[in-house]
């Protein structure tokens, strides 16, 4: 099979691996609506998908890069497909957190397999715009997810949402299983523990470990802080007519600026090195996280209408919020292509499913710890500070990166890769 209808069999996995996380991030409060979660269960919300994720991510690096990742990401995707059909089965918060753990489990192996195989396929000087095309179908899921979600859910309820959401995945799972080769390209022994230690991975884990914590926050709480009652410091959007759909247009904005802009940028990264897209693109999105909390005084401030056509009664932070989360998307797209490809170009030949596990598992702790920090923080003190934190740990973790590389290669480190 060409590379070509290979790599385009794994975008499809990564359409639907994504369409699957944020449809349920787009549903999350909703769910936090009906069961009423508080405190540490609420944390658990999100961190149960991402401790799921975090305990899957070893042994998936370990069996792409030892076996046959053809056949891995497959059991991802039927694993996955099994999931989204539990989902219309939760009753509970914690059934609620169980379920969602499965669909961590699920969507790491699809996701870390099919991003190593893109990685793996991609020619070395064309590996960013590689990456930031396959990063686009993702976003245009992740679009398909938000609004599908709202509008499914607001007219038919979760039956329907979760039936979509098996179906897709079946397709992506019948499209892998046609057109992708089985993998012959396996390594010996352990490289994880290898690539853990190498010195340009390590460089950008500094960065990476703290970035965690400013995407997991404001991501998750972007959601929340539209959706919830502002009796509990959101904007209260779901009582809204279509209050669902209001919020996955919120979630639509980042995705579609995030979409438009990685293949672009990713070519930047091929052709004029990759750290100093990593600075800027970190850098941006900690100062726009910072403006988020604002955005009630940014539309009073303009004038802005509070009662919108389909929507009814939002608020005059809705157009800010909207434009705030498309720029959040653009900062993103600066960053995100230049990193992974720096993880690829890293573990080519000698075992890109384990790089990408090591760029995975440093995500982790930000990841776990980030939403317990932001429930605890919603509940004690206000939800502003969610993003205030999000947007210190942007610009300590831009320091770091930005500090190393000018310690090793001078006052032009940003410019040495």
């Amino acid at each position: 099979m060409t590379a070509r209808r290979q790599l385009q069999a794994l975008f499809l996995t990564r359409f639907a691996t994504a369409f699957g996380i944020v449809t349920l991030l787009t549903l999350l409060p909703t769910y936090i609506d009906l069961l009423d979660p508080q405190g540490f269960v609420l944390g658990m919300f999100a961190t149960g998908l991402t401790l799921a994720q975090a305990g899957t991510v070893i042994p998936v690096s370990y069996l792409g890069d030892r076996f046959d990742k053809r056949t891995v990401l497959l059991v991802g995707l039927g694993l996955a497909a099994a999931v989204y059909g539990l989902f219309p089965l939760v009753s509970s918060s914690w059934s609620f957190v169980f379920v969602r753990g499965l669909q961590g489990v699920a969507a790491t192996t699809a996701g870390l397999v099919g991003l190593a195989l893109v990685g793996q396929l991609a020619r070395d000087s064309a590996r960013g715009t590689t990456i930031g095309t396959s990063n686009a179908w993702r976003f245009a899921a992740a679009i398909g997810g938000s609004l599908s979600a709202g509008l499914l859910y607001d007219r038919f309820g979760f039956d329907a949402v979760f039936g979509l959401l098996v179906a897709i995945t079946l397709v992506a799972f019948l499209a892998v299983l046609a057109f992708v080769d089985p993998d012959e390209t396996t390594t010996e022994g352990f490289a994880l523990a290898d690539l853990a230690v190498n010195r340009r991975i390590l460089t950008i884990t500094s960065f990476r470990a703290q970035y965690a914590v400013a995407v997991t926050l404001v991501r998750t709480w972007v959601p929340i802080f539209a959706g919830v009652a502002a009796a509990r410091g959101g904007l209260g959007y779901n009582a809204a007519i279509n209050g669902a759909t209001a919020v996955a247009v919120v979630l639509a904005a980042e995705k579609f600026t995030n979409m438009l802009c990685q293949p672009y940028t990713g070519g930047l990264s091929d052709r004029q090195g990759r750290a100093r897209f990593v600075f800027v693109g970190g850098l941006a999105y900690g100062v726009v996280a910072l403006v988020v909390p604002f955005t009630p005084a940014i539309g009073a401030a303009l004038g802005l209408p509070a009662v919108f056509p389909y929507f009814g009664d939002l608020s005059p932070a809705f157009l800010p919020l909207v434009a705030l989360n498309g720029l959040l998307g653009i900062a993103d797209s600066i960053r995100e292509p230049a990193s992974m490809a720096l993880f690829a170009d890293e573990g080519s030949g000698k075992g890109v499913a384990s790089s990408f596990g090591v760029r995975d598992l440093v995500w982790r702790p930000g990841a776990v710890l980030a939403p317990l920090a932001g429930g605890w923080l919603t509940t004690n003190v206000g939800m502003e500070w969610v993003f205030y934190l999000g947007a210190a740990s942007a610009f300590t973790g831009v320091a770091a990166f930005a500090g190393i590389l000018t310690y090793r290669h001078g006052r032009s480190g940003l410019g040495a890769w």
